[in-house]
């Protein structure tokens, strides 16, 4: 059985289900924290205050929108931001969103 859940590939990518995707805060922390970090994080390995559950549904709103791609190590369930992905398909999205939270997180 294959473990890696599906993703969409970039021709599937749909902008109304990306920025849908990306109206909820704490999907925007996940990419954001995923962004910032410049390297793949475990799904136990983000800070958000919501329970398992609600994180579990988070990851595949985001797996399912296309923004990130989600893939095992041993028991770990990895994230990883498919920012060049998106990048190619929405120019400055994924930049507008983190330099605001940026930005606003300095002022």
């Amino acid at each position: 059985m294959e473990r890696t859940p599906p993703h969409p590939e970039m021709a599937q990518f749909d902008l109304q289900q990306v920025l849908e995707a990306l109206v909820d805060p704490v999907r925007r922390s996940i990419v954001t924290q995923l962004d910032a970090a410049g390297e793949d994080i475990a799904c136990g390995g983000f800070d958000m205050a919501v329970s398992k559950s609600t994180a579990t549904h988070h990851f595949k709103v985001l797996r399912e929108a296309g923004l990130i791609r989600q893939y095992y190590v041993g028991t770990s369930r990895m994230n990883a931001l498919r920012r060049a992905e998106m990048d190619e398909a929405f120019p400055g999205l994924l930049d507008a969103l983190t330099t605001r939270r940026a930005t606003s997180s300095r002022t």
